[in-house]
């Protein structure tokens, strides 16, 4: 008997398991496929102003594909004493007064200086000659002390011209 009641019971529990094994496996669905969607980039094509520690800071144009590499080369490289680490973007809001692009008069080559109001070629050299013979300008009051500048010129420019440190 004992071995007959043995029997019983193995068989009830391999028909317990394989019931469950049936119940459990008609019960399971597999899980869905996850879907990731990347979001399209947007694509920038405009001008952008580069400034602070560059070589000649100003606005330049930028095409799709352009990398910030490629725009601060345009901007002539970052100077000696830039902070490559740590960038800072400003992208206006629709409507946002542009204040007008200030020229560097310690940087600037001739050409540049020409786009002022009143400094032809004559008075644009005078300026890169008077830089390369007493040094920076401190302030962009000293423009006044270029032969061929006086006040009225200055005046006319003063709020397009700036120094760098």
């Amino acid at each position: 008997m004992t071995k007959k009641f043995w029997n019983g019971v193995i068989f009830l529990l391999i028909a317990v398991i394989l019931t469950s094994g049936i119940i459990v496996w008609s019960k399971y669905t597999p899980a869905q496929p996850i879907e990731i969607s990347i979001s399209p980039t947007q694509k920038f094509q405009g001008e952008v102003y580069v400034g602070g520690a560059v070589t000649n800071p100003g606005i330049y144009p930028v095409r799709e594909g352009d990398s910030l590499d490629d725009i601060i080369s345009a901007a002539g490289g970052i100077s000696d004493n830039a902070h490559p680490n740590r960038l800072e973007i400003y992208i206006p809001e629709a409507g946002e007064l542009e204040s007008p692009q200030k020229i560097d008069i310690n940087r600037a080559e001739a050409w540049l200086l020409q786009a002022l109001p009143g400094i032809g070629e004559t008075r644009a050299q005078a300026i890169v000659e008077y830089r390369k013979k007493n040094g920076r300008f401190a302030s962009i009051d000293d423009l006044t002390k270029v032969d061929g500048i006086g006040q009225a010129t200055y005046d006319k420019i003063k709020h397009l011209i700036t120094v760098a440190d």
